[in-house]
């Protein structure tokens, strides 16, 4: 298998590959600017020394007499050459094409030619108004030679450049892939289910959104996690319970230590208990799960507050307690009428079982939501954040009051939420616990009218008797 290269290593070989391009194609561009000024110079430089022999030879007795002293004396030592062009009107091959006419013509003519396979600068000047002119040439290697320093020069330049650019690259990679690095080690801890340290916020942007993100996820994991491992603790105690209970009236039984009247009606009764909880369990199985689907569509909050109120109605004489439905008017809104019923029966169940005898559980329905109050113990303020956990609830109250299995309203959050909606609780001192349902409203006709009554602040049974021979209340 062949190991890929590092992040650091790709940074730094991509960093210094582009330096390296760009200062290439600096040093080509540089190179041949610099050549050509250089020859610019130098045949600038070739030019002015042509003007000043040609204005000696203006004045002198023989023009060009003195030519071969000069090019042995002088010029010879610098690598030049003087020529004389003693008759213009003859073709030279010191000035090829129409560089002889223009010179005739008394033009200063400036340039490279080639003699004999050698290139040369040249610079020719007309002696006067005679047929005579004045060629100085000077080998264009020497302007080569001129280059080289200024061409050594770039190269050194962009030796130290590229230099610098592979430490800057180093350090540069360094710095990105550091809190990559620890990113990837905090990673690997995670998988190995060791809670990793929070990972520095540092470096550019992106990799500080990336640590940051990373922390996110852990705190949300480590939550997770806690969270799942009391779900299990308190599923595992509530699963124990009615097994523990089931298992010791049947060797009771066994034994004759119990009356089978008494232990077939606990057994039952621990039965029915443990099929609730597993069936709340699947709920929220199922909630989590793609095949669970909520089906929207427009529905009237006020029909189901009244079916809610016929479901637990008889329920609701077995514990004592009056069960009402309020709703003045067809409560239009969108959601999934089978979940909502649902939503709904968890509360009111939840509210008969808390509700003590003689007092009221009120189901209303209005334009904006669907209410669930009695007049139950309530809560304390310091529960109301808490109130939709799995199991918060029946672990703070089973010693004292008549809890369920601590799943119908986490069930009842997630189904509300599957729909678009929202659920709160609120308590209101002496008046017990009110849990409001919002759903998403819709504008629609063909609904029943709901019931012909106002809602009412909600009293205990019998304290507001009249109520009850202008409101229809179903129990």
């Amino acid at each position: 298998m062949n190991r890929r290269r590092s992040l650091r290593t790709n940074l730094f070989v991509a960093t210094v590959l582009v330096v390296a391009l760009s200062v290439g194609l600096m040093l080509v561009v540089g190179a041949v600017l610099t050549r050509r000024q250089v020859e610019h110079a130098t045949l600038e430089g070739l030019a002015h020394q042509a003007d000043v022999l040609t204005a000696r030879e203006v004045f002198a007795i023989l023009p060009l007499a003195h030519v071969p002293a000069l090019n042995k004396v002088v010029l010879a030592k610098q690598q030049e050459r003087a020529v004389a062009v003693n008759n213009l009107r003859r073709p030279t091959p010191y000035l090829p094409g129409n560089r002889l006419a223009r010179v005739r013509k008394g033009e200063d003519v400036n340039g490279t030619v080639r003699i004999n396979g050698t290139e040369y600068f040249f610079a020719a000047r007309r002696i006067g108004k005679g047929p005579k002119a004045l060629v100085l040439l000077r080998p264009r290697s020497r302007g080569n030679s001129a280059f080289y320093p200024f061409l050594i020069g770039l190269l050194i330049a962009a030796g130290a450049g590229i230099s610098l650019a592979a430490l800057a690259a180093l350090l540069l990679a360094r710095r990105i892939v550091r809190p990559v690095r620890r990113v990837v080690d905090a990673t690997r801890h995670l998988a190995e289910e060791r809670d990793p340290k929070p990972v520095p916020i540092e470096g550019p942007y992106e990799i500080a959104s990336l640590a940051r993100a990373f922390n996110e996820m852990v705190e949300q994991l480590a939550r997770a996690r806690a969270a799942e491992k009391q779900f299990l603790l308190s599923v595992s105690h509530e699963l124990k319970t009615p097994l523990t209970a089931i298992r010791g009236y049947a060797e009771g039984v066994a034994d004759g230590a119990f009356d089978l009247d008494e232990a077939v009606a606990t057994i039952s009764l621990e039965a029915a208990r443990l099929e609730r909880l597993v069936g709340d369990l699947l709920d929220l199985a199922r909630i989590n799960r793609t095949d669970f689907s909520i089906h929207r569509e427009q529905l009237d909050l006020a029909a189901i507050a009244q079916e809610a109120v016929r479901r637990y109605e008889a329920q609701a004489r077995d514990f004592g307690v009056t069960l009402e439905a309020f709703a003045p008017a067809a409560s239009p809104a969108v959601g999934d009428p089978d979940r909502l019923l649902q939503v709904t029966s968890n509360l009111v169940e939840n509210a008969l079982r808390l509700t003590p005898r003689g007092g009221v559980v009120r189901v209303s329905a209005d334009r904006e939501a669907l209410v669930v109050e009695d007049t139950g113990p309530g809560l304390s303020k310091e529960d109301l954040p808490r109130a939709f956990e799995r199991f918060y609830l029946h672990s703070r109250y089973s010693s004292d009051r008549p809890v369920g299995t601590g799943l119908g309203l986490s069930i009842v959050k997630e189904l509300t939420h599957g729909m678009d909606g929202t659920v709160d609780v609120e308590i209101t001192p002496g008046h017990g616990t009110r849990f409001t349902v919002r759903l998403p409203r819709a504008e629609g006709v063909g609904f029943t009218d709901g019931l012909p009554a106002a809602n009412r602040d909600l009293t205990q049974d019998g304290d507001d008797a009249s109520a009850e021979s202008d409101q229809e209340v179903f129990r």
